[in-house]
């Protein structure tokens, strides 16, 4: 079956990739062992408090409109939030004696905005991150977040060394990559590393030779075992099943990192992560 849609539904396959770090089981790059921020237990709160469940609920809701774009709706860290289950001024928090203070004035230094808000309203949210610390503090889990210095454990110079035999081919620390450290850095270094798809990556391009011998070629739409797609020079989205053509090209640049996946150590990820980290 073979189908041509102008302008119709633009199927994609959806990567989720999802970076683990655990702490080192061993001194590395001059680190002792567990000593990772993110993998320590939240702090034990100072003084213990107990609030009553619709307070925490209240809290919960105003939480997540106030604060949680930036430390997340759980309270453990959002977009440039630090995670509060893992801060020390909450855990020396007396019911609001020094979480209010820095809500109401800001820490204007690094990003955050005074708040104005009620005094029942403060007590709710006050009472919503010190349930959200607690329940951190039970929690025998693995950790929730990854530190900076859970990253820090590669050497630069066994990684320029790995990254001329293994990536020089096509990327360059003067061309391409000049500055990424000033660009990204920690986790978002390692995963842009690793999985370098995204805005300003080239398209993978597909070819396709029908029955007839005519080739169709465009922008790879979609693939899978079965079916093969793309979207050709006109704008029209194309598939067929793969078992019902001659042929099936895929010219992928990101292939080769696909393929690096299945050779990196842990070792060389996090000394070519630490050789990156020097391109400023």
């Amino acid at each position: 079956m073979t189908t041509s849609v102008r302008g119709g539904p633009l199927l994609s396959a959806l990567l989720a990739v999802s970076v683990a770090a655990t702490a080192p089981t061993h001194a590395q790059g001059g680190r002792a062992a567990g000593a990772s921020p993110a993998s320590q237990r939240p702090p034990a709160a100072t003084t213990p408090q107990t609030y009553p469940p619709e307070q925490i609920a209240a809290g919960a809701a105003l939480f997540a409109g106030q604060c949680g774009f930036c430390h997340g709706r759980d309270a453990a860290g959002g977009a440039g939030g630090t995670d509060l289950t893992r801060s020390a001024l909450v855990a020396q928090d007396v019911r609001g004696d020094q979480i209010a203070p820095v809500i109401r004035t800001g820490r204007t230094d690094r990003g955050m905005p005074a708040f104005t808000l009620g005094s029942q309203d403060l007590a709710a949210i006050v009472a919503f991150i010190h349930d959200r610390q607690a329940q951190a503090q039970d929690n025998l889990g693995g950790r929730r977040s990854v530190d900076l210095a859970d990253l820090q454990t590669g050497n630069a110079e066994a990684g320029r060394t790995y990254f001329a035999a293994a990536c020089a081919r096509c990327h360059s620390a003067t061309g391409d990559l000049a500055g990424i450290a000033s660009r990204l850095r920690g986790l978002p270094l390692l995963q842009r590393m690793l999985y370098p798809g995204g805005r300003g990556s080239t398209p993978p391009r597909a070819s396709v030779t029908l029955p007839s011998g005519a080739t169709v070629s465009g922008a790879l739409a979609y693939r899978d075992e079965f079916v093969i797609a793309l979207t050709d020079a006109d704008g029209w989205y194309r598939s067929w099943q793969v078992g019902q053509v001659a042929g099936v090209v895929v010219d992928d640049p990101l292939e080769a990192h696909v393929g690096q996946l299945a050779r990196y150590t842990d070792a060389d990820m996090h000394d070519v992560l630490a050789y990156l980290q020097t391109l400023r």
